[in-house]
Protein backbone atom coordinates (compact mmCIF):
# COMPACT_ATOMS: atom_id res chain seq x y z
CA UNK A 1 0.00 0.00 0.00
CA UNK A 2 2.10 3.67 1.02
CA UNK A 3 4.87 4.96 3.58
CA UNK A 4 7.44 2.22 3.01
CA UNK A 5 5.45 2.18 5.12
CA UNK A 6 3.25 3.34 1.86
CA UNK A 7 2.22 -0.09 1.01
CA UNK A 8 5.57 -0.30 -0.23
CA UNK A 9 7.22 0.85 2.92
CA UNK A 10 6.47 -1.95 5.61
CA UNK A 11 0.07 0.09 1.46
CA UNK A 12 -21.32 -3.36 -2.63
CA UNK A 13 -21.08 0.20 -1.42
CA UNK A 14 -22.24 1.16 2.43
CA UNK A 15 -25.05 3.92 1.18
CA UNK A 16 -24.57 7.20 1.98
CA UNK A 17 -27.66 8.16 4.82
CA UNK A 18 -26.80 5.19 6.88
CA UNK A 19 -24.47 5.03 9.04
CA UNK A 20 -21.78 1.83 9.20
CA UNK A 21 -23.29 -0.19 11.96
CA UNK A 22 -26.80 0.05 10.96
CA UNK A 23 -25.50 -1.53 7.26
CA UNK A 24 -23.04 -3.75 8.22
CA UNK A 25 -26.18 -5.12 10.89
CA UNK A 26 -24.34 -4.57 13.70
CA UNK A 27 -26.31 -3.45 17.15
CA UNK A 28 -25.29 -1.51 20.20
CA UNK A 29 -23.60 -3.29 22.46
CA UNK A 30 -21.72 -5.64 20.56
CA UNK A 31 -18.56 -7.33 21.46
CA UNK A 32 -15.30 -4.86 21.21
CA UNK A 33 -13.30 -5.54 18.19
CA UNK A 34 -10.67 -4.67 20.14
CA UNK A 35 -8.53 -5.51 23.07
CA UNK A 36 -6.88 -2.14 23.47
CA UNK A 37 -6.70 0.90 23.19
CA UNK A 38 -9.97 2.04 24.80
CA UNK A 39 -12.89 3.24 22.54
CA UNK A 40 -11.42 6.75 21.25
CA UNK A 41 -7.93 5.66 20.64
CA UNK A 42 -6.53 8.53 23.13
CA UNK A 43 -7.18 11.07 20.05
CA UNK A 44 -8.76 13.41 22.68
CA UNK A 45 -6.83 16.93 22.43
CA UNK A 46 -4.61 18.40 25.27
CA UNK A 47 -5.83 21.56 25.99
CA UNK A 48 -4.43 24.33 23.32
CA UNK A 49 -3.53 21.39 20.84
CA UNK A 50 -5.43 21.89 17.81
CA UNK A 51 -6.65 18.07 16.10
CA UNK A 52 -8.16 17.33 12.40
CA UNK A 53 -11.87 16.05 12.29
CA UNK A 54 -14.21 14.50 10.29
CA UNK A 55 -17.82 14.85 10.68
CA UNK A 56 -20.06 12.56 8.90
CA UNK A 57 -23.93 14.27 8.27
CA UNK A 58 -27.17 13.75 6.62
CA UNK A 59 -26.68 15.43 3.26
CA UNK A 60 -29.21 17.77 3.01
CA UNK A 61 -29.23 21.63 3.72
CA UNK A 62 -30.73 21.98 6.72
CA UNK A 63 -28.44 19.37 8.39
CA UNK A 64 -25.50 20.40 6.90
CA UNK A 65 -26.53 24.78 8.15
CA UNK A 66 -26.91 23.14 11.70
CA UNK A 67 -24.10 21.50 11.92
CA UNK A 68 -21.88 23.80 10.27
CA UNK A 69 -23.11 26.33 13.36
CA UNK A 70 -22.38 23.41 15.82
CA UNK A 71 -19.07 23.27 14.98
CA UNK A 72 -18.76 26.94 15.92
CA UNK A 73 -20.39 26.38 19.22
CA UNK A 74 -17.83 23.52 20.08
CA UNK A 75 -15.11 25.92 18.93
CA UNK A 76 -14.33 24.37 15.72
CA UNK A 77 -13.35 25.75 12.61
CA UNK A 78 -14.40 24.45 9.63
CA UNK A 79 -11.64 23.50 6.79
CA UNK A 80 -13.77 22.44 3.83
CA UNK A 81 -17.26 21.00 3.80
CA UNK A 82 -18.10 17.95 0.96
CA UNK A 83 -21.76 18.17 0.83
CA UNK A 84 -23.19 15.94 -1.42
CA UNK A 85 -21.64 13.53 0.69
CA UNK A 86 -22.35 14.96 4.11
CA UNK A 87 -18.62 14.92 5.46
CA UNK A 88 -16.92 18.18 6.91
CA UNK A 89 -13.74 18.41 7.84
CA UNK A 90 -12.79 20.30 11.12
CA UNK A 91 -10.04 21.74 13.06
CA UNK A 92 -10.77 21.76 17.02
CA UNK A 93 -8.51 22.49 19.96
CA UNK A 94 -11.43 21.39 22.34
CA UNK A 95 -10.82 17.80 23.66
CA UNK A 96 -14.45 17.27 24.14
CA UNK A 97 -15.21 18.34 20.04
CA UNK A 98 -16.27 14.85 19.02
CA UNK A 99 -18.65 14.08 21.77
CA UNK A 100 -20.21 17.32 21.38
CA UNK A 101 -20.45 16.97 17.69
CA UNK A 102 -21.67 13.36 18.14
CA UNK A 103 -24.73 15.14 20.39
CA UNK A 104 -25.66 17.02 17.08
CA UNK A 105 -28.81 16.13 15.50
CA UNK A 106 -28.21 14.90 11.98
CA UNK A 107 -24.51 13.77 12.71
CA UNK A 108 -23.85 10.52 11.85
CA UNK A 109 -20.37 9.78 12.96
CA UNK A 110 -17.50 12.39 14.19
CA UNK A 111 -13.96 11.60 15.41
CA UNK A 112 -10.26 12.75 14.86
CA UNK A 113 -8.31 11.51 12.18
CA UNK A 114 -5.04 11.45 14.29
CA UNK A 115 -3.86 11.37 18.03
CA UNK A 116 -1.03 14.00 17.34
CA UNK A 117 -1.69 17.48 16.85
CA UNK A 118 -1.35 19.16 13.92
CA UNK A 119 2.34 19.76 13.88
CA UNK A 120 5.02 18.65 12.25
CA UNK A 121 6.20 15.28 13.78
CA UNK A 122 9.00 13.10 13.46
CA UNK A 123 9.99 12.07 10.36
CA UNK A 124 9.54 8.50 9.40
CA UNK A 125 12.64 5.93 8.55
CA UNK A 126 12.11 4.42 5.14
CA UNK A 127 13.77 1.80 3.70
CA UNK A 128 15.15 3.77 0.30
CA UNK A 129 14.95 2.42 -2.92
CA UNK A 130 17.63 0.10 -4.77
CA UNK A 131 18.83 2.99 -7.46
CA UNK A 132 19.86 1.55 -10.75
CA UNK A 133 23.03 2.95 -11.94
CA UNK A 134 23.09 2.22 -15.42
CA UNK A 135 22.85 4.50 -18.46
CA UNK A 136 18.74 4.63 -17.51
CA UNK A 137 18.23 7.07 -21.13
CA UNK A 138 20.12 5.38 -23.64
CA UNK A 139 18.20 4.72 -26.78
CA UNK A 140 17.49 1.00 -27.03
CA UNK A 141 18.81 -0.76 -30.57
CA UNK A 142 15.39 -2.46 -30.79
CA UNK A 143 12.14 -0.08 -31.38
CA UNK A 144 9.92 -2.38 -29.70
CA UNK A 145 11.56 -3.19 -26.45
CA UNK A 146 12.95 0.14 -24.05
CA UNK A 147 16.58 0.39 -22.56
CA UNK A 148 15.59 -1.20 -19.09
CA UNK A 149 12.59 -3.87 -20.08
CA UNK A 150 15.14 -6.58 -20.19
CA UNK A 151 15.18 -6.10 -16.01
CA UNK A 152 11.10 -5.81 -15.68
CA UNK A 153 10.21 -9.54 -15.43
CA UNK A 154 6.96 -8.13 -14.24
CA UNK A 155 6.05 -7.24 -17.63
CA UNK A 156 6.23 -10.75 -19.32
CA UNK A 157 4.62 -12.33 -16.14
CA UNK A 158 1.08 -11.28 -16.82
CA UNK A 159 1.61 -10.55 -20.59
CA UNK A 160 2.36 -7.69 -20.93
CA UNK A 161 4.58 -7.28 -23.30
CA UNK A 162 2.65 -9.21 -25.74
CA UNK A 163 -0.26 -7.15 -24.81
CA UNK A 164 1.25 -4.18 -26.09
CA UNK A 165 1.38 -5.54 -29.20
CA UNK A 166 -1.94 -4.69 -29.87
CA UNK A 167 -3.27 -2.12 -27.05
CA UNK A 168 -1.19 -0.10 -25.28
CA UNK A 169 -4.13 1.94 -23.71
CA UNK A 170 -6.07 4.60 -24.87
CA UNK A 171 -5.16 8.26 -24.02
CA UNK A 172 -9.05 8.89 -22.99
CA UNK A 173 -8.24 6.56 -19.74
CA UNK A 174 -6.71 8.10 -16.85
CA UNK A 175 -5.57 6.40 -13.68
CA UNK A 176 -5.44 8.39 -10.67
CA UNK A 177 -2.00 7.95 -8.31
CA UNK A 178 -3.37 8.75 -4.69
CA UNK A 179 0.05 8.66 -2.89
CA UNK A 180 3.15 10.80 -2.00
CA UNK A 181 2.73 13.15 -5.41
CA UNK A 182 4.30 12.14 -8.91
CA UNK A 183 7.25 14.40 -10.88
CA UNK A 184 5.51 14.88 -14.00
CA UNK A 185 8.81 15.92 -15.38
CA UNK A 186 10.19 12.52 -15.70
CA UNK A 187 10.71 11.29 -19.51
CA UNK A 188 8.83 8.16 -19.09
CA UNK A 189 5.96 10.02 -17.41
CA UNK A 190 5.86 13.45 -18.95
CA UNK A 191 4.31 12.26 -22.26
CA UNK A 192 1.12 10.73 -20.37
CA UNK A 193 0.88 12.90 -17.33
CA UNK A 194 -2.65 14.51 -16.71
CA UNK A 195 -2.16 18.12 -14.98
CA UNK A 196 -5.88 18.75 -15.35
CA UNK A 197 -6.49 15.89 -13.41
CA UNK A 198 -3.61 16.75 -10.91
CA UNK A 199 -4.38 18.03 -7.43
CA UNK A 200 -2.83 17.90 -3.90
CA UNK A 201 -5.14 17.20 -1.40
CA UNK A 202 -2.69 17.06 2.02
CA UNK A 203 -5.08 18.79 4.38
CA UNK A 204 -8.18 17.72 3.04
CA UNK A 205 -8.72 21.02 0.03
CA UNK A 206 -7.71 20.10 -3.14
CA UNK A 207 -4.57 22.79 -5.10
CA UNK A 208 -4.24 22.53 -8.40
CA UNK A 209 -1.78 25.23 -8.63
CA UNK A 210 1.01 24.09 -11.42
CA UNK A 211 3.36 21.74 -9.66
CA UNK A 212 1.23 20.99 -6.51
CA UNK A 213 0.69 17.62 -7.01
CA UNK A 214 4.73 16.96 -7.02
CA UNK A 215 6.38 15.15 -4.35
CA UNK A 216 7.36 16.91 -1.03
CA UNK A 217 10.82 15.89 -1.20
CA UNK A 218 12.08 14.46 -4.27
CA UNK A 219 14.77 11.81 -2.50
CA UNK A 220 12.31 10.50 0.14
CA UNK A 221 9.05 10.90 -1.66
CA UNK A 222 9.81 8.24 -4.63
CA UNK A 223 6.82 6.06 -3.58
CA UNK A 224 4.38 7.83 -6.47
CA UNK A 225 6.54 8.04 -9.19
CA UNK A 226 7.44 4.86 -9.14
CA UNK A 227 3.37 3.80 -9.20
CA UNK A 228 3.15 6.23 -11.87
CA UNK A 229 5.94 4.57 -13.94
CA UNK A 230 4.72 0.86 -13.72
CA UNK A 231 1.29 1.96 -14.55
CA UNK A 232 1.93 4.20 -17.88
CA UNK A 233 5.55 4.65 -18.28
CA UNK A 234 5.69 5.57 -22.15
CA UNK A 235 6.92 3.24 -24.90
CA UNK A 236 9.69 6.17 -25.94
CA UNK A 237 12.81 4.32 -25.87
CA UNK A 238 13.71 5.35 -22.86
CA UNK A 239 14.33 3.60 -19.58
CA UNK A 240 11.19 1.58 -18.20
CA UNK A 241 7.22 0.27 -20.10
CA UNK A 242 4.34 0.64 -17.67
CA UNK A 243 1.98 -1.93 -17.83
CA UNK A 244 -0.94 0.39 -19.87
CA UNK A 245 1.79 2.30 -21.56
CA UNK A 246 -0.64 4.72 -23.84
CA UNK A 247 -3.04 5.50 -20.90
CA UNK A 248 -2.62 8.64 -18.74
CA UNK A 249 -1.95 9.20 -14.83
CA UNK A 250 -2.78 11.95 -12.71
CA UNK A 251 -1.29 12.82 -9.51
CA UNK A 252 -3.56 13.10 -6.52
CA UNK A 253 -0.95 14.09 -3.62
CA UNK A 254 -2.39 13.19 -0.22
CA UNK A 255 0.92 12.23 2.42
CA UNK A 256 2.13 15.12 5.17
CA UNK A 257 5.42 16.90 4.74
CA UNK A 258 7.81 15.36 6.60
CA UNK A 259 6.07 12.47 8.37
CA UNK A 260 4.68 10.63 4.89
CA UNK A 261 1.53 9.58 6.89
CA UNK A 262 -1.76 9.42 4.78
CA UNK A 263 -4.61 11.31 6.71
CA UNK A 264 -8.42 10.55 6.20
CA UNK A 265 -9.16 14.38 5.23
CA UNK A 266 -6.80 13.95 2.22
CA UNK A 267 -8.08 10.85 0.95
CA UNK A 268 -10.96 12.07 1.16
CA UNK A 269 -10.61 15.18 -0.85
CA UNK A 270 -8.48 13.18 -3.35
CA UNK A 271 -11.75 10.27 -4.13
CA UNK A 272 -14.18 13.19 -4.50
CA UNK A 273 -11.49 15.45 -6.94
CA UNK A 274 -11.27 11.88 -8.52
CA UNK A 275 -15.23 11.54 -9.46
CA UNK A 276 -15.78 15.07 -10.22
CA UNK A 277 -12.57 15.12 -12.73
CA UNK A 278 -13.37 12.23 -14.77
CA UNK A 279 -10.61 9.51 -13.65
CA UNK A 280 -11.64 6.26 -14.59
CA UNK A 281 -9.54 4.67 -11.93
CA UNK A 282 -7.55 5.07 -8.87
CA UNK A 283 -4.96 3.34 -7.53
CA UNK A 284 -4.12 3.06 -3.59
CA UNK A 285 -1.01 1.84 -2.34
CA UNK A 286 -1.16 2.97 1.16
CA UNK A 287 -3.34 2.50 4.32
CA UNK A 288 -5.05 5.86 6.36
CA UNK A 289 -2.82 6.51 9.23
CA UNK A 290 -2.73 6.36 11.72
CA UNK A 291 -4.26 3.55 12.31
CA UNK A 292 -3.36 0.24 10.28
CA UNK A 293 -6.93 -1.46 11.10
CA UNK A 294 -9.83 1.53 12.25
CA UNK A 295 -12.26 -0.89 14.10
CA UNK A 296 -15.81 0.22 13.92
CA UNK A 297 -16.59 0.34 17.87
CA UNK A 298 -13.70 3.03 18.30
CA UNK A 299 -16.13 6.62 17.47
CA UNK A 300 -13.00 7.89 16.51
CA UNK A 301 -11.80 5.33 13.89
CA UNK A 302 -15.52 4.79 12.97
CA UNK A 303 -15.88 8.19 11.83
CA UNK A 304 -12.29 7.76 9.70
CA UNK A 305 -14.09 4.78 7.80
CA UNK A 306 -17.38 6.01 7.33
CA UNK A 307 -15.90 9.43 5.61
CA UNK A 308 -13.25 7.57 3.78
CA UNK A 309 -16.44 5.08 2.39
CA UNK A 310 -18.98 7.97 1.36
CA UNK A 311 -15.97 9.83 -0.74
CA UNK A 312 -14.70 6.15 -2.47
CA UNK A 313 -18.90 5.24 -3.29
CA UNK A 314 -18.98 8.96 -4.73
CA UNK A 315 -16.44 8.83 -6.87
CA UNK A 316 -17.81 4.61 -8.39
CA UNK A 317 -21.04 6.70 -8.42
CA UNK A 318 -19.33 9.35 -10.80
CA UNK A 319 -17.45 6.37 -12.72
CA UNK A 320 -14.02 5.31 -11.06
CA UNK A 321 -13.39 2.24 -10.23
CA UNK A 322 -10.69 2.18 -7.03
CA UNK A 323 -7.85 -0.57 -7.03
CA UNK A 324 -6.09 -0.94 -2.99
CA UNK A 325 -2.70 -2.83 -2.33
CA UNK A 326 -4.03 -5.90 0.62
CA UNK A 327 -0.44 -4.62 2.82
CA UNK A 328 2.64 -6.20 3.40
CA UNK A 329 2.51 -7.52 6.92
CA UNK A 330 1.59 -10.77 6.03
CA UNK A 331 -2.31 -10.74 7.58
CA UNK A 332 -4.91 -13.05 6.95
CA UNK A 333 -7.82 -10.57 6.87
CA UNK A 334 -10.18 -13.02 6.60
CA UNK A 335 -8.94 -14.78 10.46
CA UNK A 336 -10.78 -14.06 13.67
CA UNK A 337 -7.84 -11.90 14.83
CA UNK A 338 -4.86 -10.05 14.34
CA UNK A 339 -2.36 -8.47 16.42
CA UNK A 340 -1.64 -5.25 15.74
CA UNK A 341 1.49 -3.42 17.37
CA UNK A 342 1.96 -0.55 15.19
CA UNK A 343 -1.25 1.95 15.78
CA UNK A 344 -1.34 4.44 16.28
CA UNK A 345 1.47 5.68 14.30
CA UNK A 346 1.22 9.38 14.52
CA UNK A 347 2.25 9.00 18.46
CA UNK A 348 2.94 6.06 20.87
CA UNK A 349 1.54 2.44 19.07
CA UNK A 350 -0.20 -0.25 21.32
CA UNK A 351 -0.85 -3.60 20.27
CA UNK A 352 -4.39 -5.01 20.44
CA UNK A 353 -5.86 -7.59 19.22
CA UNK A 354 -8.37 -7.03 16.70
CA UNK A 355 -10.99 -9.01 14.87
CA UNK A 356 -10.48 -7.86 10.86
CA UNK A 357 -14.22 -8.74 9.93
CA UNK A 358 -14.91 -5.43 12.39
CA UNK A 359 -11.61 -3.89 12.06
CA UNK A 360 -10.65 -2.40 8.66
CA UNK A 361 -7.91 -1.76 6.65
CA UNK A 362 -8.72 1.59 4.99
CA UNK A 363 -9.26 1.82 1.95
CA UNK A 364 -8.28 -1.93 1.09
CA UNK A 365 -11.30 -3.66 2.67
CA UNK A 366 -13.60 -0.71 1.83
CA UNK A 367 -16.91 -2.07 -0.22
CA UNK A 368 -16.97 -1.93 -4.08
CA UNK A 369 -12.41 -1.49 -3.49
CA UNK A 370 -10.64 -4.31 -5.56
CA UNK A 371 -8.15 -5.99 -3.42
CA UNK A 372 -4.56 -6.57 -4.60
CA UNK A 373 -2.20 -9.26 -2.79
CA UNK A 374 1.22 -9.64 -4.77
CA UNK A 375 3.22 -12.57 -6.43
CA UNK A 376 6.67 -12.82 -7.34
CA UNK A 377 8.03 -14.27 -10.73
CA UNK A 378 7.64 -17.53 -9.83
CA UNK A 379 4.10 -16.88 -9.32
CA UNK A 380 3.64 -17.44 -5.91
CA UNK A 381 2.13 -15.34 -3.63
CA UNK A 382 5.28 -12.70 -2.18
CA UNK A 383 6.17 -13.50 1.20
CA UNK A 384 5.17 -10.46 2.96
CA UNK A 385 1.61 -10.11 0.91
CA UNK A 386 -1.09 -10.14 3.65
CA UNK A 387 -4.25 -11.94 2.31
CA UNK A 388 -7.55 -13.36 3.08
CA UNK A 389 -10.36 -15.67 1.21
CA UNK A 390 -13.31 -13.41 0.06
CA UNK A 391 -10.96 -10.02 0.81
CA UNK A 392 -8.25 -10.52 -1.73
CA UNK A 393 -10.25 -9.92 -5.69
CA UNK A 394 -6.25 -10.32 -7.59
CA UNK A 395 -3.08 -10.49 -7.72
CA UNK A 396 -0.56 -8.81 -9.36
CA UNK A 397 3.68 -9.13 -9.59
CA UNK A 398 5.13 -7.09 -6.85
CA UNK A 399 8.55 -8.42 -6.50
CA UNK A 400 9.92 -10.61 -3.61
CA UNK A 401 13.61 -11.69 -2.73
CA UNK A 402 13.06 -14.91 -2.47
CA UNK A 403 11.89 -15.47 -5.95
CA UNK A 404 14.86 -14.83 -8.09
CA UNK A 405 14.50 -14.11 -12.36
CA UNK A 406 16.31 -14.56 -14.80
CA UNK A 407 17.16 -10.95 -15.75
CA UNK A 408 20.63 -9.63 -16.01
CA UNK A 409 20.39 -8.26 -12.30
CA UNK A 410 18.78 -10.72 -10.59
CA UNK A 411 16.98 -8.56 -8.90
CA UNK A 412 13.31 -9.63 -7.57
CA UNK A 413 11.79 -6.48 -7.13
CA UNK A 414 10.10 -4.10 -9.06
CA UNK A 415 12.11 -1.34 -11.20
CA UNK A 416 10.52 1.82 -12.46
CA UNK A 417 10.77 5.34 -12.50
CA UNK A 418 11.77 7.84 -9.86
CA UNK A 419 12.18 11.43 -9.20
CA UNK A 420 14.46 13.39 -10.84
CA UNK A 421 14.65 11.06 -14.07
CA UNK A 422 16.26 7.99 -11.85
CA UNK A 423 14.90 4.42 -11.61
CA UNK A 424 14.70 2.09 -9.04
CA UNK A 425 13.45 -0.92 -7.44
CA UNK A 426 11.43 -1.17 -4.78
CA UNK A 427 8.84 -4.41 -3.81
CA UNK A 428 5.40 -4.83 -1.89
CA UNK A 429 2.11 -4.50 -2.51
CA UNK A 430 2.73 -1.17 -3.29
CA UNK A 431 3.75 -2.44 -6.40
CA UNK A 432 0.95 -4.93 -6.80
CA UNK A 433 -1.90 -2.63 -7.05
CA UNK A 434 -0.30 -0.46 -10.24
CA UNK A 435 0.13 -4.07 -12.32
CA UNK A 436 -3.21 -4.41 -11.84
CA UNK A 437 -4.47 -0.79 -12.21
CA UNK A 438 -2.59 -1.43 -15.42
CA UNK A 439 -4.63 -4.22 -16.85
CA UNK A 440 -7.83 -2.69 -15.57
CA UNK A 441 -7.17 0.27 -17.72
CA UNK A 442 -6.26 -1.89 -20.64
CA UNK A 443 -9.27 -3.21 -20.42
CA UNK A 444 -11.39 0.00 -19.91
CA UNK A 445 -9.09 1.16 -22.97
CA UNK A 446 -10.83 -1.69 -25.22
CA UNK A 447 -14.18 -1.11 -23.46
CA UNK A 448 -15.01 2.30 -22.48
CA UNK A 449 -18.78 1.76 -21.69
CA UNK A 450 -18.15 -0.55 -18.47
CA UNK A 451 -19.09 0.53 -15.09
CA UNK A 452 -16.80 -0.02 -12.46
CA UNK A 453 -18.61 -2.71 -11.27
CA UNK A 454 -18.41 -4.48 -14.76
CA UNK A 455 -14.93 -3.62 -14.91
CA UNK A 456 -14.22 -4.58 -11.38
CA UNK A 457 -15.49 -7.98 -12.63
CA UNK A 458 -13.99 -8.40 -16.09
CA UNK A 459 -10.30 -7.73 -14.56
CA UNK A 460 -11.53 -10.86 -12.13
CA UNK A 461 -12.77 -12.73 -15.65
CA UNK A 462 -9.01 -12.13 -16.93
CA UNK A 463 -6.79 -13.48 -13.99
CA UNK A 464 -4.73 -16.82 -13.88
CA UNK A 465 -5.30 -18.81 -11.04
CA UNK A 466 -2.39 -21.25 -9.83
CA UNK A 467 -4.13 -22.37 -7.02
CA UNK A 468 -3.25 -22.74 -3.33
CA UNK A 469 -0.05 -24.45 -2.76
CA UNK A 470 0.51 -27.63 -1.02
CA UNK A 471 2.65 -25.83 1.58
CA UNK A 472 3.74 -22.80 1.55
CA UNK A 473 7.13 -21.89 2.82
CA UNK A 474 9.08 -18.67 0.48
CA UNK A 475 12.44 -18.77 3.39
CA UNK A 476 12.48 -22.87 2.69
CA UNK A 477 13.12 -22.97 6.42
CA UNK A 478 10.75 -26.05 6.48
CA UNK A 479 8.23 -23.55 8.48
CA UNK A 480 4.75 -23.07 6.67
CA UNK A 481 4.04 -19.17 6.70
CA UNK A 482 0.48 -18.86 5.37
CA UNK A 483 -2.21 -20.95 4.91
CA UNK A 484 -3.97 -20.34 1.74
CA UNK A 485 -7.44 -21.24 1.42
CA UNK A 486 -10.13 -21.95 -1.45
CA UNK A 487 -9.57 -23.69 -4.82
CA UNK A 488 -8.38 -23.23 -8.30
CA UNK A 489 -10.99 -20.39 -9.60
CA UNK A 490 -10.75 -18.51 -6.14
CA UNK A 491 -8.53 -18.48 -2.85
CA UNK A 492 -6.67 -16.84 -0.53
CA UNK A 493 -3.96 -16.18 -1.49
CA UNK A 494 -4.50 -15.31 -5.36
CA UNK A 495 -8.42 -14.37 -5.43
CA UNK A 496 -9.50 -15.04 -8.59
CA UNK A 497 -6.15 -14.88 -9.51
CA UNK A 498 -3.10 -12.83 -11.21
CA UNK A 499 -4.25 -10.51 -13.15
CA UNK A 500 -3.16 -10.90 -17.51
CA UNK A 501 -2.79 -8.41 -19.94
CA UNK A 502 -2.84 -10.16 -22.56
CA UNK A 503 -6.10 -11.71 -22.58
CA UNK A 504 -7.21 -8.66 -21.36
CA UNK A 505 -6.71 -7.05 -24.59
CA UNK A 506 -6.96 -9.81 -27.72
CA UNK A 507 -11.00 -11.39 -25.85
Amino acid sequence: MTHLRPRGRRLLAVPLGLTLAAALGLLPGAASAASAPEPGGGAAAAADETLSYVVNTKTDRRTIARVRDAIGDADGSVVVTYKKIGVFVAHSTNPDFAAELRDVRGVQSAGATRTAPLKPSATLETSAPDVYEGAAEARSQDPDVEPLENEQWDLPAIGADKAHKISIGSRDVTVGVIDTGVDDRHPDLKANFSAEQSASCVGGVADTEEGAWRPFDPQGDYHGTHVAGEIAAARNGVGVAGVAPGVQVASLKVSEPDTALFFAEAVVCAFVFAGDHGIEITNNSYYIDPWLYNCLDDPDQRAIVDAVNRASKYAMGKGTLHLAAAGNSNDDLASDEIVDDSSPDDSTPVERTIDPSECWDVPTQLPGIVTVSATGVDDDKSYYSSYGKRVVDVAAPGGDGYQIPDTPSKNGRILSTLPENRYGWLQGTSMASPHAAGVAALIKSEHKWLSPTLLHLMLKAQADNPGCPEFYDPDGNGVEDSTCTGGKRYNGFYGAGIVDAYDAVRR
